[in-house]
């Protein structure tokens, strides 16, 4: 099924693969249950693509049939029970971007199989996403005596609207791969064998076009997304300045007079 070769134990891999930063959920065995320990390491692993200038991008999946069935609960419940939300390390960044600070790069997500409650909420903050037709969606919480704490309540119904999320967040019912389309929360649609791959050809395009367009255009929807039109409006030519004055904005029009594909150096 995935393009990726992954030799390790390790329950989730990180590793660069040109200018991406790959992040694998590796334990199929378990259905890829999310433990604390999972939480920390991808939380270093968000850290590393915002502070890397070689990485552009972040890429997201999962080995084996299923993305994840959801937390390993019986690790997390005493963490919800503190009402406190886990202590991010120097070297993190909450890859749920509930808490501290967020990620300015842009993050790819593949999904397929069973996706429930902590893989939901991690695509809710992501950029892009793919999922299989038959991916089984679902905030499942209310089923286990809590509610979503990863951001799905703020989240999913400014994706997919408000009555849409209630549905789903206040039964615990599931929705497809298809159903995530429709709605907009997922932009496409493929078959099992082919989902990394797809999703791969997505990074590969992101990573070859300007790095600071990309940052500088994610930053300006985040402003509008957080603070509304009138404040990205408002930060629209400021934030174009230094990107105008950059290496890469002057290779981009050299490139197109010469009639050649642009190198881009994120400087």
């Amino acid at each position: 099924m995935s393009i990726f070769e992954i030799k390790s134990d390790e329950y989730l891999v990180v590793k660069k693969q040109q200018h991406c930063l790959l992040m694998v959920f590796n334990r199929p065995k378990k259905y890829n249950a999310f433990s604390p320990e999972m939480y920390h390491t991808l939380a270093k692993a968000y850290y590393q693509i915002q502070h890397d200038p070689e990485i552009r991008c972040g890429l997201l999946i999962a080995m084996g049939d299923h993305f994840t069935a959801g937390l390993e609960l019986e690790k997390w419940a005493p963490i919800f029970a503190s009402g406190k939300a886990p202590q991010l390390e120097a070297d993190e960044i909450d890859p749920f971007g509930v808490q501290g600070e967020r990620l300015t790069k842009p993050i790819v997500m593949a999904v397929q199989g069973i996706c429930f409650t902590v893989g939901l909420e991690l695509m809710l903050n992501t950029d892009i996403r793919l999922a299989t037709a038959d991916t089984r969606l679902a905030q499942i919480e209310v089923k286990r005596g809590i509610f979503p704490c990863g951001g799905a309540t703020v989240r999913l119904q400014q994706q997919i609207g408000w009555s849409n999320a209630q549905r789903y967040l206040m039964t615990g019912d599931e929705f497809s791969g298809e159903d995530a389309y429709r709605m907009g929360l997922v932009q496409q649609i493929e078959p099992l064998d082919n989902i990394h791959k797809a999703a791969w050809q997505i990074v590969e395009k992101i990573c070859k076009v300007a790095p600071l367009g990309v940052r500088a255009s994610l930053n300006s929807s985040r402003i509008a997304q957080l603070q509304g039109e009138n404040a990205a409006l408002d930060c629209l030519f400021k934030d174009l300045g230094p990107v105008a004055q950059s290496e890469d904005a002057k290779e981009g029009v050299q490139s197109f007079l010469e009639r050649r594909d642009a190198v881009f150096k994120g400087q």
